[in-house]
């Protein structure tokens, strides 16, 4: 029986690596961790992540306590599904506890498009990278090659999306729901325009709510930071219509009475086209790696404020469909993948990748990573140790390398 360990973090990774786990072989002796950490997801959070799921119930544990786990029950897989800079401390720790050697599995949360040097770097140590569609297999192909870092890559369909094929494709009279960002966009400016303009299409539909769905009430963390919080920002708008409001709660609760989403690059636009709820890209603030929208070029579903107040949302052309998320469970290869690795690692034939970069500095740079990615989950002396030192050294390289640009 092939044992398999998620461990997540934030709870757009949590939702995603609780959802794959859910998708995993029915043979497969299936477990969840939360680490703890900065991102640590509220029990709200946790709740709604794994709402309509089937994972196993989670347990949060320290590093530390991870490190006995992996000891204790000698995992055959662990897909680790959290933060990018928290990738490496993650399998330094798995590493470090297994007397084999797990194949080590990681992946990306949502659309993945552009594909990054970041992306790819953060998880050199991975065995296989997962991801969910044929134009982000191919993109992350091209620029792995191109930076040389050899990476195996895997096709899943996103484990949380929920078809509904009874559901006609057409404009319903439910509600149309923002599904906010916490960086994007970014600017207070911008988000109190969007604000605006969805208050501007609740009082032209007075008989539909307008709902701006946040991943996170005030205090509770995500995986992004967010600095300017709709549910306050909503006090800057001169007046805001009755059927204008605020909620959290799971994103398939709201999509299951919605009629329509829009977004400006929020993964949930992919949901809303499994649900066949009609979609609204926004590209007011324009098309851009930065707003992590370029992926929608092509798919029909791009558009301004003004078809957001007119209540205009589409339906995805086939083609962009195809190559975009939507390519049939058919084409998924990732237990495939997975299973030809346990059989490398069978035969002694599975090595662990060195890191492409961040190796300079040993053991202190090995601390200083720990204590960055955990802050005050990092307990260890020698956390703060490397922080004490680190911090001025990390000031003095900012200094010259400003100095540089500008020169």
């Amino acid at each position: 029986m092939t044992r398999v360990l998620a461990v997540a973090d934030s709870d757009s990774y949590l939702k995603w690596g609780a959802a794959l786990l859910d998708r995993a072989p029915q043979e497969w002796e299936r477990s969840l961790a939360i680490l703890a950490s900065p991102v640590l997801p509220s029990p709200d959070q946790i709740e709604s992540a794994l709402a309509g799921g089937s994972a196993p119930a989670p347990v949060i544990m320290d590093l530390s306590a991870l490190a006995v786990r992996v000891t204790e029950s000698e995992p055959d897989v662990v897909l680790v599904a959290v933060r990018g800079p928290l990738v490496k401390v993650v399998v330094r720790a798995i590493v470090g506890a297994a007397a084999r050697r797990p194949v080590i599995v990681s992946g990306l949360p949502g659309i993945s498009i552009p594909a990054t040097r970041m992306a790819i770097a953060h998880r050199a140590q991975a065995d296989l990278l997962v991801l969910h569609s044929r134009r982000e297999v191919r993109e992350f192909g091209v620029l792995a090659e191109w930076i040389g870092c050899e990476q195996r890559f895997a096709l899943a369909t996103l484990p949380f999306l929920l078809a509904d094929r009874h559901r006609e494709s057409r404009r319903h009279t439910g509600d149309v729901i923002f599904a906010a960002q916490a960086k994007v966009p970014r600017s207070r400016e911008d988000r109190v325009t969007l604000l605006r303009w969805l208050a501007e299409a609740a009082r032209s539909d007075p008989a539909r709510r307008v709902v701006v769905k946040v991943r996170a009430a005030a205090g509770e963390a995500q995986t992004h930071a967010e600095e300017h919080d709709y549910a306050e920002l909503i006090s800057a708008l001169e007046e805001v219509p009755p059927n204008l409001v605020v909620e959290g709660g799971p994103m398939g609760r709201h999509l299951a009475g919605a009629g329509a989403l829009v977004t400006v690059s929020s993964t949930a636009a992919i949901e809303a086209v499994a649900m066949r709820v009609p979609v609204l890209a926004l590209d007011d603030f324009g098309v851009s790696p930065e707003l992590i929208n370029p992926v929608f070029e092509g798919s029909g579903l791009l558009g301004g404020s003004a078809d957001l107040v007119a209540g205009r949302f589409g339906s995805p052309d086939r083609e962009w469909l195809l190559d975009n998320y939507f390519h049939g469970a058919e084409h998924d290869d990732w237990v495939e993948r997975i299973e030809e690795l346990l059989a490398l690692r069978e035969a002694g034939a599975l090595q662990l990748k060195p890191l492409r970069s961040g190796t300079v500095g040993g053991r202190l740079r090995r601390a200083w990573d720990r204590k960055i990615a955990l802050g005050r989950f990092d307990r260890s002396y020698s956390g703060m140790v490397a922080l004490a030192v680190g911090l001025p050294v990390r000031a003095v390289y900012r200094a010259l390398r400003r100095i540089r640009r500008v020169a």
